[in-house]
């Protein structure tokens, strides 16, 4: 509504100041034009070409439907987002404004119908062409930036899913690790059990059968526990020679780590401080030797020929492992051969859900570094704050997740989330106030150019209501009729008559000589025009008389 409004303002203010000059010979006619305008303006977005063809014949006719014209045209081009088409509509949209302008000039225009046409090519650019461009523009920026921002969130859905696939396959590995580990006791003590089963065979065979109950039980919960682990992924990842054992996570594991590195052309430093970890629970160890060897692993892949140090804290109540190398004495590596980060989100995993620390970033100097901090007894239960966490879980349950932990999660989230959205929203809320400032501008030049167009050629064209030619004086006619006609009294041409003219006639009181079409010039005379008037002011008589024409002469020609 406010729309319409603003467009039909616009419309009556080329009106006004057209009409204010006197030039129209029918100054009320386009208002019923503008009315209709201001009905067809709000259904410009359900029938975007029939009503932009209509306002375009009307705009003919009756120019101050020039600016709902314009801004229906700004609307539809940037709605219409197939090129030829809206190339298509526009031109229609200004050929009909100038056929409009001109097959009107003879009873409701200019009057003859080159003016109209004149007309016509000033309201077709200012009304069509020129906010149809600008419609162009605004349509392809906005839907440039709908296609960024679709790439951008699809970008991010997928580095949210890459994220989601490196935990997973890092709770995987640690199930693979569990199921060695577990499975290795549970078979220790189904072979114990099968040992007591045969010894009480004769000596005791009550206590028989309670041995035979403990080596199916044992059998069940191995079956049982495959079953439950085989939901993250197959198991046995870690096999062959990176198969974890009892010794992995000690410092003659790391160091192995260590030499394995220097052997492939890496200076690798190694800083041990405390006493060995072969005393701390498996999954420490598990998760100071994945450290290390992924960390080494980047460094092969993305900075060989840097210096690396690896540094093993061993505390009493913590693990720390940093890795830190420095910056390539080549050049940097392109971003499309960069890592996907996703080794270093499982490490992030598996630290956290021991209740450790993790972090991982470039450093200032060029480098990278790599930091943990691993309890070094952690708890039976998971580390709060992770997935995972919950009454009955551990961090060798990575398949559970606590419900108060994935709600903090999902509030932190949304919380991110709606930040960000507030803050886009009130950029967009800025960028349509400067939009609608720019357009309002826009439509109010495209206006004062219509008016002074239109305005220029109804002053150029001939007045209709004036029929033929201006009059000519003629004997008879009063003082003030003369006048009005535009013939006065010329000082220069009475100087050049006095005393030089004829006789005038009798009975006449006074003369006037005007300088119009009728004086010409001569070799060495000058033809003017004289009219007398009698007492009363009536002309009586009008010569053509030759005076001779005076010219200074130059300063060599004084005698």
């Amino acid at each position: 509504m406010a729309e319409t409004a603003g467009v039909v303002a616009a419309g009556l203010g080329v009106w006004v100041s057209v009409a204010s000059l006197e030039l129209l010979s029918h100054p009320y006619v386009p208002l019923p034009a503008l009315a209709a305008g201001a009905v067809l303006f709000p259904l410009r977005r359900r029938f975007p070409a029939a009503v932009l063809l209509a306002l375009a014949a009307l705009t003919g006719p009756a120019f101050c439907v020039g600016p709902v014209t314009a801004a229906t045209a700004y609307s539809v081009a940037r709605r219409t987002a197939a090129a030829r088409r809206r190339a298509r509509l526009l031109a229609a949209a200004a050929a009909l404004v100038v056929a409009a302008a001109t097959a009107a000039a003879p009873w409701l225009g200019p009057g003859r119908v080159p003016y109209g046409l004149a007309l016509g090519l000033i309201l077709a650019p200012t009304a069509v062409i020129v906010p149809g461009l600008v419609g162009t523009a605004y349509g392809q920026q906005r839907r440039l930036v709908r296609a960024l921002r679709e790439r951008g969130d699809a970008a991010e859905r997928a580095r949210r899913l890459a994220d989601s696939e490196a935990r997973i396959h890092e709770r995987s590995r640690i199930a693979a690790e569990m199921h060695d580990l577990v499975g290795h006791r549970l078979s220790l003590i189904s072979l114990h059990a099968g040992g007591l089963e045969l010894a009480l065979e004769r000596a005791d065979p009550e206590l028989r059968e309670e041995a035979v109950l403990v080596r199916r039980t044992t059998r069940d919960a191995m079956r049982e526990l495959r079953q439950a682990l085989g939901v993250l992924g197959p198991l046995g990842r870690d096999t062959g020679p990176e198969a974890l054992t009892d010794a992995t996570g000690t410092r003659a594991d790391i160091e192995a780590l260590v030499a394995e590195s220097r052997n492939g052309g890496i200076t690798v430093r190694l800083d041990w401080i405390g006493p060995d970890l072969d005393a701390r629970p498996a999954r420490v160890r598990r998760a100071v030797h994945r450290l290390v060897r992924e960390s080494l692993t980047n460094v092969h892949r993305y900075a060989s020929a840097a210096p690396v140090t690896v540094t093993v804290v061993h505390g009493d109540e913590t693990v720390r492992v940093t890795v830190r190398n420095g910056a390539p004495p080549g050049p940097p590596v392109p971003a499309a051969h960069e890592g996907t980060g996703r080794g270093l989100t499982g490490l992030g995993e598996r630290v956290e859900l021991l209740g450790g620390t993790f972090d991982a970033g470039p450093l200032p100097t060029g480098g990278f570094r790599v930091d943990a901090a691993v309890p070094a007894e952690p708890g039976d239960d998971p580390a709060p704050g992770r997935p995972g966490a919950g009454p009955r879980g551990s961090d060798e349950q990575p398949g559970t997740e606590g419900t108060d932990t994935t709600r903090t999660t999902d509030a932190t989230r949304t919380t991110d989330v709606t930040g960000v959205k507030d803050a886009e929203d009130a950029r967009g809320d800025d960028g349509r106030a400067a939009q609608l400032l720019t357009l309002t501008l826009g439509l109010v030049a495209l206006s004062v150019l219509m008016a002074l167009g239109t305005a220029f050629v109804y002053g150029s064209a001939p007045r209709k209501d004036v029929a033929g030619p201006r009059p000519l004086p003629r004997v008879g006619m009063t003082y003030a009729d003369v006048a009005a006609l535009g013939v006065l009294d010329n000082a220069a041409v009475r100087a050049a008559a006095t005393g030089r003219e004829p006789p005038r006639p009798a009975g006449a009181a006074g003369c006037i000589y005007p300088f119009n079409a009728g004086t010409e010039s001569r070799p060495g005379t000058l033809r003017v025009a004289r009219y007398c008037f009698d007492a009363a002011q009536r002309l009586i008589a009008i010569d053509r008389i030759t005076v001779p024409s005076v010219r200074d002469a130059a300063p060599w020609e004084t005698p």
